[in-house]
């Protein structure tokens, strides 16, 4: 067995441990595919001096597409609430940022990576929104909100293959929406802008 055939299965019993202690929390008993990561990374922000923000990387499936994409590694802020997936991330890619917390923390967990001229241009969502309360995903949006530039991107996938738009996504105009067959169940994603200042 090659090294990243034994990393790939290892990663993947991982992911399929953490989705038996707490599927509320992890929404899918897969990794996102390739395919998925690589539709995500579609709408990153061109501006280098943008930071990145992913929230619920799992094992890693987007992360790696972001940096395939060309998102240099100290550009990249993943926040992951699992003490083990948090781990394997920091192991998988040590270059990056790799934050141990609770998503809805974003703006104090990411206070050290903004202090100074860096904006974020793009966060990148792979919590399982559908399945939290409305309350709590309409508190999550105005934080996203909050942290991301005029024109910033939040970028969020979601099982739901329909065109409901996410609660508190109507703070955004909603930049482009499709759906990626090829990916294990298939997933929607969906970009909302945050509006430029009039």
């Amino acid at each position: 067995m090659t090294p990243p055939l034994r990393q790939s299965l290892s990663a993947t019993a991982l992911f399929l441990r953490e989705w038996i202690r707490r599927p509320q929390q992890i929404g899918s008993i897969m990794p996102s595919s390739e395919n998925l990561g690589h539709a995500m990374a579609d709408w990153l922000s061109p501006d280098p001096d943008d930071l990145v923000l992913e929230l619920g990387p799992g094992t890693g499936a987007i992360t790696k597409a972001l940096l395939a994409r060309g998102v240099q590694p100290e550009r990249l802020v993943a926040i992951e609430m699992s003490p083990d997936l948090a781990g394997l991330l920091g192991r998988r890619f040590p270059n990056i940022h790799v934050i141990r917390g609770d998503a809805q923390e974003m703006a104090r967990l990411l206070e050290p990576h903004t202090a100074g001229v860096r904006r974020v241009g793009t966060v990148v969502s792979s919590l399982p929104l559908r399945q939290f309360s409305e309350e709590f995903t309409r508190a999550l949006a105005g934080k996203i909100r909050a942290l991301l530039r005029p024109g910033g991107c939040w970028v969020q996938y979601s099982y739901h293959l329909g065109t409901r738009r996410q609660h508190g996504s109507e703070q955004f105009n909603l930049r482009g929406s499709s759906i990626v067959w090829r990916n294990l169940p298939p997933a929607r994603v969906c970009v909302y802008e945050k509006q430029t200042a009039a």
